[in-house]
């Protein structure tokens, strides 16, 4: 999750034409890491191998290569990671402790399946200078800023943080620990992979090639009296019985699962099989969230908002003086290398477990139930959060379209009414500039890359 504003220039598209395999992944990996990517692709189409990067959440292709290049290219990686170079028709995994020449360390993590006309390859770049983010900073209102310290302040429970893949719930995990590891607990961590390296905590590494899972690190560091455990993802019913029976056991158990909101995680528990009763006895909270670009402070375009004056009601009561009054859209400028936008910052569910919430889990109510319930009781729901940065400026209706799950937005309609046409208009504009920027980009190429 970036949130702090990048006024750097914007690294060049490296040229690696006339570079050998493995300088050009170095080239390209350098590139990833200066604008920064969070990860790299390379696949293989009927004709060429295709380049792209995903930067603050938003996939960018790069010039192509023809396919013996590019075969070249994903061998060098595959060399480096340690994967078998002669299996190209299985998914294969590997992992990467890459030196640039600016000192950085970066961890990358490889994953390559077989396609139709070859290999992908997917290249996870993991920086371990980047500091860990404190709990201040991740994006959450001041009220669920509230609920959540008092979470973690809990000597026992259970707290879920879920979201898709790429929605920040890695790193919200780690400043959960960061706010955590002040030398008065015990703290053990499950990982795949571990990201970042804390001093004064123990953290273990799945490796399924020694047969060693989350369900087995679970019950050994059970052994250990942990006073908090940190899971890296609940996927099996083992690992979330065993996650519920720590935290009814004196332990604050926190774990990151894959649902689409905080109720629906509640769910997703219940249908790995844990009992709703123990589930019930033991939760504290969750978090749902999601990343959404953040406008460039610089040049920024302020939307009429004659035409939708209760765009905002639903959040009245969260707004602070002279909040609501506009919303912006992106334009792009020097400073944000005219994309709009500059970092990402995280917009939450937060879900917190109330005797009336632990009540509709112990009856097993539907997911629906649980959201309307938590909402009556004051949970301000992931359009609404949306809509609270939108109101401040933080970030433009696109993002929240883009970013918001549809059944969310659709559900209530203040949000598509009023300044959808000016940002409609700014939408198309946005996408006339990325054509020109992307037709620049081939002009300034040879066609693709032998």
């Amino acid at each position: 999750m970036i949130t702090a504003q990048t006024r750097a220039r914007l690294p060049e598209v490296p040229d690696i034409r006339d570079l050998d395999a493995d300088d050009a992944v170095l080239a390209l990996i350098r590139y990833a890491a200066q604008l920064p990517a969070s990860d790299l692709f390379l696949t293989t189409i009927e004709d060429q191998v295709t380049l792209a990067v995903r930067h603050l959440g938003v996939l960018a292709p790069l010039p192509g290569v023809f396919n013996q290049r590019g075969t070249h290219l994903i061998n060098s990686v595959k060399a480096q990671a340690g994967m078998e170079l002669a299996q190209r028709y299985r998914p294969q995994d590997g992992r990467w402790a890459c030196e640039l020449d600016d000192g950085r360390r970066l961890d990358l993590r490889i994953s390559t399946i077989p396609t139709l006309y070859g290999e992908a390859m997917s290249i996870r770049l993991l920086d371990g200078c980047v500091g860990l983010l404190a709990m201040s900073s991740l994006g959450l209102h001041q009220r669920q800023y509230d609920d959540v310290i008092s979470w973690l302040r809990s000597p026992s429970g259970l707290i879920l943080i879920t979201g898709p893949t790429g929605a920040g719930k890695t790193t919200t995990a780690y400043a959960c620990l960061h706010h955590l590891n002040n030398g008065t607990r015990r703290i053990n961590t499950i990982e795949d992979p571990i990201e970042y390296v804390l001093e004064g905590v123990c953290q273990s590494q799945v490796d399924l090639r020694r047969h060693l899972d989350f369900p087995e690190l679970l019950r050994g560091v059970l052994r250990q009296s942990p006073d908090v455990i940190k899971i890296g993802e609940i996927r099996d019913p083992i690992t979330a019985a065993t996650a519920v029976r720590a935290a009814n056991s004196g332990s604050l158990v926190f774990a990151t699962l894959h649902a689409p909101t905080a109720a629906a995680a509640i769910d997703s528990m219940l249908a790995l099989g844990v009992h709703p009763h123990f589930l019930a006895t033991c939760l504290r909270g969750v978090l749902a969230q999601r990343l959404v670009r953040t406008l460039c402070a610089n040049c920024k375009s302020p939307v009429d908002l004659s035409g939708a004056t209760s765009i905002f009601d639903d959040v009245k009561s969260w707004l602070r003086p002279g909040e609501g009054e506009e919303l912006f859209a992106a334009h792009g400028c020097g400073d944000c290398h005219q994309q709009g936008y500059v970092g990402q910052i995280g917009v939450f569910e937060v879900l917190a477990a109330s005797e009336g919430i632990r009540q509709y889990v112990f009856e097993g109510r539907s997911t629906r139930e649980i959201h309307d319930k938590a909402v009556e009781e004051g949970m301000l729901g992931l359009r609404e959060a949306a809509l609270l940065d939108v109101a401040r400026g933080v970030t433009s209706v696109e993002e929240v379209v883009r970013c918001i799950p549809t059944e969310h937005i659709r559900r209530h309609e203040s949000i598509t009414r009023g300044p959808m046409p000016a940002v409609d208009e700014t939408m198309m504009l946005r996408r006339n500039r990325d054509n020109r920027n992307r037709q620049s980009v081939s002009n300034s190429r040879d066609g693709l890359v032998e």
